[in-house]
This record gives structure tokens, sequence and C-alpha cells, in this order.
């Protein structure tokens, strides 16, 4: 979260205030105290989960420049159009460096599984493309933190995977943080908001300049 917050923020997508770094800070938190319970901790695939976020990140915060904030403003299918020949590429040369003689063969026997399964993310490539547009790509990222929440309850109710109770505490303090961030987006005059940026001692986000502001005031036809 923090890696496609500052990310958005060094490209003017995010306006960096205190209010939105104590909520990112309170996220951390719970996913900090999530990871730390882990009973299966490994350092390399931490690792390898580290880069992995950091290409997520930059391809989420690349997608909102070229979809909607202030670049080419594609739509989601035009955004897959040229996204697709690229991954196609990596995905050549990955097929390339780990060829298999039998693979011909074994796409000719399960081709029917694989069909659906490439529909399957092309749909989902789409859905990314339209969620990016619509909530900017560190809204992507907080659905990302409670989809990755949901899939660890749903393996610990019906695969009897290890839950640690520090885990469960670490996961409803980011649920909150990311519900707190969409109730902020949605009502920054709440009182709640009020009281936040009084904690902090600074002005109401809404009546500050955001990514969203004008840089000049429009001036209506009849004043001209």
């Amino acid at each position: 979260v923090i890696i496609a917050f500052l990310m958005s923020c060094a490209v003017g997508l995010q306006a960096m205030n205190r209010v939105r770094c104590a909520i990112i800070a309170w996220i951390i938190t719970g996913s900090a105290m999530a990871v730390t319970g882990e009973v299966h901790f490994v350092l390399i695939g931490f690792v390898f989960q580290l880069i992995s976020q950091f290409a997520e990140c930059s391809r989420a915060v690349m997608g909102e420049v070229v979809l909607g904030g202030g670049g080419l403003k594609l739509d989601p299918l035009s955004y897959t159009l040229f996204v697709a020949p690229t991954c196609l590429l990596v995905l050549l040369v990955g097929n390339a460096v780990t060829w298999d003689p039998a693979i011909p063969a074994r796409l000719a026997h399960w081709w029917p599984y694989i069909l659906p399964n490439a529909l399957l993310a092309f749909v989902l490539n789409i859905l990314v493309a339209s969620i990016i547009k619509e909530i900017s790509a560190v809204g992507f990222i907080l659905a990302g933190v409670c989809k990755d929440i949901a899939i660890v309850l749903f393996s610990a109710v019906f695969f009897a995977e290890t839950v640690t109770g520090q885990q469960c505490v670490g996961f409803m303090v980011a649920l909150a943080g990311v519900f707190f961030w969409s109730y902020l987006k949605v009502s920054p005059d709440s009182a709640a908001a009020m009281v936040v940026a009084r904690l902090l001692q600074m002005p109401p986000e809404s009546k500050m300049p955001n990514e969203n502001s004008a840089l000049m005031p429009q001036i209506s036809a009849n004043k001209v």
C-alpha cells in the first residue's frame, strides 16, 4: 500500500497529507501484525513477494496515468489491448527458457480447460483496468488487501489452514483502515473526518487542494 501511495504522490496522482499518511500507517500496522503471526514464514518467499509488489504497484500507477490521471485517458479495453502484447512477449520468453517438448501434446489434451481459463483472465484484466480507472491505483491496492484477507479466511474455514489470533486481529485492523480510507473519500466533510483532521492539526481535506482540484478557479460565461 505504501509503495503505491508514494508512487502515486511522486507522479501527482495523490496528494500527501497527515490524514492519508496516518491511514496508510494504520493499514500497514494491521498487515504487519498478520505477517508477524505467520507460523510458516519463509524469508525467500517474502523477498519474492516484495519484488512482485513493486512491479504490481508500478503497473497500477502507470495504468492510472494512462487510464485517466492526465495521460492518454484510455478506456479499459484499449488499455488491455496495449498491455496484452507486452505480457505475451514476457510469457514467450519464459516459455522458451522453460520449454518442454511435451507442451504441445499437453496443450492438445487440456485445451478445454485452458481456453475458459484464458477467457477468465481476459475478463479479469478488463475488471482490473476498470477498477483502476474508477477508484485509483491506491484504491485498487487496498481492494487487493481485502481480497488477500478473504482468501486467507476462506482457506482457514474450508481447508483448515492455521490462522493465529494475532493474524485475526491484524486482519480486522487492516480492514478497518481500508474502510476508513474509503469513508473519507466518500464523506470528507463528515464528523469523523473533522475529528481526525483536528487531532492531526490540519484543515479538513475537503477544504484543501487535492489531485482533483482545478489549478485556476473557473469563471462563468456570464462574468466574462
